[in-house]
């Protein structure tokens, strides 16, 4: 018993302080490499402050495997601080999830004193990440707009807005439907890529005067391009 609490408590204490700035100076430097990746790779930001929380993400990780080097002891310790703490954002893109978990690896990876790992691990991420990136300028390649259209029940919702869709966006999908007004009408929400975004008020106004729509609404996405 006293051999297995003496492994748990094994490790080196001691920290050259030079050597924590270098590495975490290093951290800091591949953990802004990786958010200038981000804002280039992904042509909608999950939120503006994503960017900035995988700065501190790498920096963070690259902290905390210093601290717990190869002391099982403190492994389960940080274990059991972290689990009180409750995210409440949810990362709702595969990709942002992927850039989250890239952090973590490069933190850990210089926190365990094998830069060769971040870097070349840095160089080979990068790369695949610019080759699979989506074209910004490709028409269409992302929605830009979120339209609600209100018609009377007894119409056909394609037939009525179609030739007008046409005309303001280069694709659109239906994203749900449901009826309202007691059952009277159908709401159907596109999401669109608009044509020309400057001329949304003429759009709405056109979908207006088509017979049998109720209501229109028409909202844009914030998009951050920092």
């Amino acid at each position: 018993m006293s051999s297995f609490l003496q492994m748990l408590n094994s490790g080196s204490d001691q920290v050259a302080p030079l050597d924590l700035v270098l590495r975490l100076c290093l951290a800091l430097v591949l953990g802004i490499v990786i958010s200038g990746l981000y804002r280039v790779t992904r042509t909608r930001p999950e939120t503006s402050s994503f960017p900035t929380t995988l700065v501190l993400l790498t920096i963070l990780i690259a902290m905390v495997t210093k601290v717990i080097g190869d002391n099982v002891a403190r492994a389960f310790s940080l274990v059991g601080a972290l689990s009180i703490v409750r995210f409440r954002t949810v990362v709702r893109d595969t990709e942002d999830t992927a850039y989250v978990i890239f952090a973590v690896v490069i933190g850990m990876a210089l926190g365990a004193n094998q830069p060769w790992v971040a870097g070349i691990g840095m160089a080979v991420v990068s790369l695949a990440a610019f080759l699979l990136m989506k074209r910004k300028n490709k028409p269409g390649a992302e929605p830009s707009h979120t339209l609600t259209v209100r018609v009377g029940i007894g119409r056909d919702v394609d037939a009525v807005v179609t030739d007008t869709l046409k005309a303001f966006a280069t694709e659109w999908r239906v994203q749900s439907m449901s009826t309202s007004k007691q059952g009277l009408s159908v709401d159907v929400t596109y999401k669109l890529s608009a044509r020309a975004p400057d001329q949304a008020e003429a759009f709405v106004k056109a979908l207006n005067r088509l017979e049998g729509v109720q209501c229109v609404e028409l909202s844009q996405y914030e998009v951050s391009r920092d």
